[in-house]
């Protein structure tokens, strides 16, 4: 696949995954019901890499680095942001998912010595400014308590911890490490954690019994973990991990417009003026731009 549709891909899958995940809260606890996730997820790819022959075999470091985006991307992340939203509203974490970018951006030039592009960190400021105005009237809202500034801290690390694996998954896969592969060993050394950090949490492990939870567990294992996962990480091998995580300013718009059908949101003109402005960002940070804005800020 091209780069456009898989970054279509990215956005559509994820943008529509918040209905599943509405259907896993308060079945069992988050850790566990992420572990069955990547469980799932994991033992899709496995299967599809027997069928297909693909090898197993890949050196020590390469499975260091791999735990650690298993560590990193899909455990951290995924667990403080499901605790995040018990205390914030998912405006403000789409608003704050931005930062992802700027972040990957410095992680790369610290950490790989790839230079800081001028266009994505344009871009991404447009697309931030694109965000504020989609949830402008979620803002309101909004009232500074303990409960919020904890929520807004949780959120932080958990898209640090996002930039963290996005990194260390450019550099695996930059060094020739498939795609499938990865996110198999990923995934599985993710399940593990999880599944430990679920048995030592205080309290009873409830298995859960609901039909829906089920249901929505096989669409965010082989939707948002097999597919979209797969299709990011090959954006983020073919384009770097500052230009891939873009999906994240994106993809809440499909969210709105799931949410237009579902919840009733209701557009406004400054929530069609947020959409352009997240476009054009977008198209600034994939270099549709003059050439003199293509240079970087920063080079070996």
């Amino acid at each position: 696949m091209n780069n456009p549709t898989l970054f279509s891909l990215c956005c559509l899958i994820w943008g529509s995954t918040w209905i599943a995940i509405t259907y896993q809260i308060g079945h069992t606890s988050e850790t566990f019901a992420i572990a069955l996730r990547y469980l799932l997820a994991a033992v899709c790819l496995g299967i599809y890499c027997l069928v297909k022959r693909l090898p197993f075999a890949l050196p020590l470091h390469i499975h260091v680095k791999m735990a650690a985006v298993g560590l990193f991307l899909y455990s951290l992340n995924y667990t403080l942001l499901y605790m995040a939203q018990a205390h914030i509203i998912s405006a403000l974490l789409a608003l704050m998912s931005s930062c992802i970018i700027y972040i990957n951006v410095v992680l790369r030039r610290w950490w790989l010595k790839e230079p800081i592009r001028k266009e994505v960190v344009i871009g991404a400021t447009f697309g931030l400014s694109g965000i504020v105005c989609l949830f402008v009237p979620e803002f309101s809202k909004v009232a500074m308590d303990a409960a919020l500034a904890l929520g807004l801290s949780i959120a932080f690390v958990s898209f640090f911890c996002a930039s963290v694996g996005n990194v260390i998954s450019e550099r695996i896969l930059t060094s020739g490490t498939p795609v499938i592969q990865m996110n198999f060993y990923a995934m599985s050394y993710a399940m593990i954690l999880l599944f430990i950090t679920s048995l030592l949490l205080p309290g009873k492990l409830i298995i859960p019994t609901s039909t829906e939870f089920y249901l929505s567990l096989l669409y965010l294992a082989l939707f948002g973990s097999v597919f979209a996962f797969g299709a990011y990480m090959k954006l983020l091998q073919q384009m770097g991990a500052d230009k891939a995580a873009y999906v994240v300013l994106v993809y809440p718009m499909v969210a709105l417009v799931i949410s237009t059908f579902f919840e009733g949101y209701q557009w406004t003109a400054l929530s069609f003026v947020g959409v352009a402005v997240v476009l054009m960002g977008n198209a600034i940070a994939m270099g549709k731009i003059p050439r003199f804005m293509r240079r970087p800020f920063l080079s070996h």
